[in-house]
Order: structure tokens, then sequence, then C-alpha cells
């Protein structure tokens, strides 16, 4: 592919922007992405920044209205008391001090963590091995909401099997 702006060199850039859901695509070479200064792509190397780096994301992502962000004006500073590190710095950078960190900053992170996942708790794959425990209390929470369900639709020949299933499980723990 050829770059749109000089249609001399091979493109190596590719940019797609959504704007108010309005898809555009832009292939350019590194020459003029350089020269494009709205990219933010400086052109001395060894001071190569990209816009698209994860703290730069994780930044928009915390500052955009909506998503969990705080108002500068509003903003206190806090740092977390196991390693001093402060939610500035942890904006700037994506990286966390320590494992205290997560709890200093629940109410922070927990929405954008949220409407970035769609969810705060994990529901993805559980490694067969290693994964025993956490299989079993899904299985568990599974059956309960299939125990409401029963119990709610007065099935209740259904609602005690699955009741003595859970007992059955609770003791595998």
């Amino acid at each position: 592919m050829i770059c749109q702006i000089c249609h001399k060199r091979p493109a190596t850039v590719h940019i797609t922007k959504i704007i108010n859901g309005v898809k555009t695509e832009m292939h350019i070479c590194e020459q003029c992405a350089k020269e494009k200064e709205e990219l933010g792509i400086k052109s001395d190397m060894s001071n190569f920044i990209t816009p698209f780096s994860f703290s730069n994301i994780l930044e928009g992502f915390m500052d955009f209205p909506g998503l969990g962000a705080v108002p500068r004006e509003v903003h206190e500073e806090i740092r977390c008391p196991g390693c001093g590190i402060s939610y500035d710095d942890f904006k700037k950078t994506g990286l966390f001090g320590c494992s205290q960190c997560y709890d200093t900053f629940r109410d922070r992170l927990e929405p954008i963590i949220k409407r970035i996942h769609g969810n705060t708790q994990h529901t993805g794959k559980v490694p067969k091995r290693s994964g025993g425990i956490i299989r079993l209390k899904r299985d568990i929470e599974g059956l309960k909401y299939e125990l409401k369900k029963a119990v709610e639709n007065e099935e209740y020949e259904k609602a005690a099997q699955i009741r003595d299933r859970i007992k059955e499980l609770n003791n595998e723990k």
C-alpha cells in the first residue's frame, strides 16, 4: 500500500479514527506521519513518543466524561499508603506501585474497568489444572441462580434436586 499523502513511499502507519460513528482510515508513510503534527509523532527518534501508548489510551479513558473521570477542580491528591504513588502518577505511567494501590484507587478504577470490559468480575476461561476451586464456585453460583428460577416458577421438586447438588458441591470445597 502506498502513502495517501506523498504517493511515493510505502504506507507503514495506519490510522483509524471514529468520530460520531463515522470511520475514516489513513495509510501513510513514516515520514509523512512525522510531518503531520496532529499525530504527535516526533521527528527525533530518540524522543519517539507515540500517541497510542498504553498510558495515553488509559489516561484517555480516565479523563473521558462519563467514564469515571474526576474533574480536575474536584480532584484531590490521593496517595497509596503502601508505596506513595498518586493517582496522577498512575494515570501517567499506567502502572501501580504495589498491590495496595488497587484498594486505594478502587472507587476510581471500578467505573473505568466496568466500561472497558463490561464487568468488574472475570468471566473468562479458567485453567483446568489450577482452576478447580474457581470452577466449583462458578458451578455453585450457576446452581443458585437455577434454584432461584425454579422456586420462582414453583418447580419445587427441581428446586430440591438443585439444593441437594449445591450441598454436595459445598462439601467438596
